[in-house]
């Protein structure tokens, strides 16, 4: 019933997760399933439109380069922050022009610049003098873009020990180092972290790159571009757009960029996985129940990876029927690795189940397809993709 790899299934009243429940046959494959609700995708775009339309979003490709997703999000207008020869090499081969580009990794190998060059990706960011020395030997016609550090308190991923000179003493002086060496600055970016939940740490961003802004102009350099990053977990908030408004009004003309990536694709991938093993632990003294314990055909050298470089806690859903009052047990979910580090979930409540069950867990599209490994022999998974007919009724009617 459902398409190869690649290609995409069309629905109208039922659910994707549904349909694929109840027709895709689960018991001649001990493989993890991906099902990708591509509609989501685009709702996420039509949210971002709503909530920052000022703001032209540049989707990080690291966060899930899947290439129905990229060319999905490239249709929809999308722009991209590549961190890398290949993810500018991915996006450019679906006929993305390069100045849609950003080359947003502050720290670049020199054949990477070089490709860059070659391809007319102007624009990349920098926070260390050695990385304007290394452009200017290599791609002094680029457009640089200063990045500073400015962390959020509370974020999932924090990226300010890696990435981002000090605001208050290197920021200015890097405008200083470029313009001695006849390099172009044409504005300034700044990362909060990953998932991020401060967002007061985008107002105080803000407020120092209007600071940074106004240097630059004094240097004569013409500031028309500010990268607010990523780390945005949900929707938006009107926090942005107070901010924005009040540091840089529409007047001003400035382009406004940002770097999301979970946000467009966390919720349009949910992971199916097959029960192949169960265990009982059991109280040596009177045989009490204390845990069951599920071993799954996905865990965290694949899909799971998430849990180990994202900090994500995933959430778990059974299939067996809601309404029949069934007891729960203090569950513990292992990956199928031999590796005892191997573990999805630490403690939580499900009813009994049995070898063979399907358990889904909603959420996974961000990091996790690109960092998944066949280690001890367990393939990724395969996707299957899906779009809303009416969606599809509507691109055929564009095209």
């Amino acid at each position: 019933m459902f398409k190869e790899k690649n290609e995409i299934n069309y629905y109208s009243d039922e659910l994707p997760l549904k349909m694929v429940i109840e027709t895709f046959d689960f018991h001649n494959t001990d493989e993890a399933l991906f099902v990708c609700d591509l509609t989501k995708v685009e709702e996420k775009y039509i949210t971002w439109q709503k909530y920052m339309p000022r703001v032209k979003p540049y989707y990080a490709v690291k966060c899930n380069d899947d290439d129905l997703v990229i060319k999905t999000l490239a249709h929809l207008g999308t722009n991209f922050d590549c961190a890398s020869k290949n993810e500018i090499k991915q996006i450019l081969n679906i006929g993305v022009q390069p100045e849609r580009i950003i080359f947003a990794n502050p720290c670049k190998p020199t054949s990477h610049i070089e490709y860059a060059k070659s391809n007319q990706v102007l624009n990349g960011t920098v926070d260390n003098e050695f990385e304007i020395y290394k452009l200017h030997k290599y791609y002094p016609e680029s457009n640089l873009v200063i990045r500073f550090r400015c962390e959020a308190k509370e974020v999932q991923c924090p990226l300010g020990e890696k990435f981002g000179c000090d605001a208050e003493q290197d920021a200015a002086a890097l405008m200083l180092l470029a313009k001695s060496l006849n390099l172009n600055v044409i504005g300034v970016s700044f990362h909060v972290g990953s998932g991020c939940k401060d967002f007061p740490a985008y107002e105080r961003a803000i407020g120092i790159a209007k600071n940074l802004f106004l240097f630059g102009a004094l240097l004569g350099y013409e500031m028309n571009l500010l990268d607010i990053g990523g780390g945005f977990p949900g929707s938006s908030d009107e926090n942005f757009k107070i901010s924005l408004n009040r540091h840089f009004p529409d007047e001003t003309k400035v382009n406004i960029i940002a770097e999301p990536g979970r946000f467009f694709v966390a919720a349009a991938y949910t992971l199916i996985c097959k029960i192949h093993a169960k265990r009982e632990i059991r109280s040596p003294h009177d045989n009490k129940l204390l845990t069951k314990m599920y071993y799954l055909n996905d865990g965290v050298y694949g899909s799971f990876n998430c849990i180990l470089y994202d900090h994500q806690h995933v959430t778990v859903e059974h299939f067996l029927e809601k309404d029949n009052n069934l007891p729960n047990f203090k569950t513990l979910i292992w990956g199928p690795t031999c590796d005892a580090l191997d573990k999805i979930i630490e403690e939580t409540d499900l009813p009994d189940l049995c070898c063979g069950d399907l358990l889904a867990f909603p959420n996974m599209g961000a990091y996790t397809v690109p960092i998944a490994s066949p280690f001890n022999g367990f393939m990724s998974p395969k996707i299957l993709y899906f779009l809303h007919n009416k969606n599809y009724r509507q691109r055929k009617e564009e095209k």
